[in-house]
């Protein structure tokens, strides 16, 4: 097996923190957009958006879950097992190493989308605990032996994701603050129109998810691998902690989130290009939320699909020569 030891560290942490320190304040002055703010009685969801001169948008979200421990919710969030019944894009994962002194782990999981090569992440991540029950994750993008690439998968190339779950003082709640970076080879114009109208409707899934998890009574492999691995959280950082619960302060925008204003103006989109984004949508929320449709709705969805990745097929050919 290779040393894994060193792809997720401790600075890759410090990095982390400073970052998520952006949701300490107002995420607009940052030049963070706003995509959407939703709630109900049991979950509340904000999310922004930061899109850069070039390749994907990056996500900042904050939610929070009334009635929900720390401890629960990051064992919901790392359960990979339970992830497969709940989450229909998620078809396979399994996990490929761990370093019982870094504790880091390596897996690989498949996922679906409608009328798609279905997209194959090889990720390693670690965990680690902090003061009063808080918990940071750090997830990125890495290679493994034990995972070549296939023809039939679409390997992701970019991944940086990393979260912080935190009780809310004097309240039966806890919140999770998320910085996510992906590029699975997808239209970026569509991705965004479709993660701005299907997000919550996920969210909601999501919240009935771990609703029914403590009634869970499998020991899932992911929960006893991470339970045993995670690591206390440095505690030449936690001042790094306090000043980011503060309302001022600059934040330092490191490699791994390294962000460009999304004050820049966007391209123009013809009006052809519009519409077709648009049809594209509704078809794909559709085939995402009921999973059926009639032939002719099949049959618009693949052209437009079509259209939208000639690009990516393109790509998707070039990695298999």
């Amino acid at each position: 097996m290779p040393r894994i030891e060193g792809l997720v560290t401790e600075g890759d942490l410090r990095e982390l923190v400073g970052n998520l320190g952006v949701a300490a304040r107002e995420p607009e002055s940052e030049g963070w957009q706003q995509v959407i703010a939703k709630g109900n009685d049991d979950v509340s969801y904000r999310v922004w958006c930061d899109k850069p001169m070039e390749g994907p948008p990056r996500y900042l979200s904050i939610t929070t879950y009334e009635r929900c421990s720390t401890e629960l919710l990051r064992d919901f969030y790392m359960d990979n097992e339970y992830r497969m019944e709940w989450d229909s894009t998620v078809i396979k994962h399994e996990q490929l190493q761990s370093d019982e002194n870094s504790g880091i782990e390596i897996g690989r999981t498949i996922k679906k989308f409608p009328l798609l090569t279905p997209r194959e992440y090889i990720l390693a991540w670690r965990v680690w605990e902090g003061n009063e029950k808080s918990f940071y994750c750090l997830v990125k993008e890495c290679e493994h032996p034990l995972a070549p690439k296939q023809r039939k998968f679409v390997r992701v190339q970019l991944l940086r994701s990393g979260w912080c779950i935190r009780k809310i003082p004097g309240r039966d709640a806890c919140q999770i603050t998320v910085l996510h970076h992906e590029d699975n080879g997808m239209n970026i114009e569509m991705a965004k129109l479709a993660f701005a109208k299907g997000i919550w409707n996920y969210i909601c899934k999501m919240n009935s998810a771990l609703r029914r998890y403590p009634q869970r009574h499998i020991s899932s492999i992911s929960i006893l691998t991470m339970q045993r691995l995670i690591k206390k959280f440095p505690e030449a950082l936690e001042t790094v902690v306090d000043a980011n619960d503060q309302p001022q302060g600059a934040t330092v925008a490191p490699s791994h989130f390294e962000r460009t204003s999304s004050r820049q103006l966007p391209v123009k989109k013809s009006s052809r290009a519009t519409i077709a984004s648009g049809l594209l949508l509704i078809g794909s929320i559709v085939c995402l939320s009921r999973g059926r449709s009639n032939l002719g709705a099949q049959l618009a969805m693949a052209f437009f699909l079509k259209k939208a990745f000639k690009k990516e097929r393109g790509s998707s050919s070039e990695e298999q020569k």
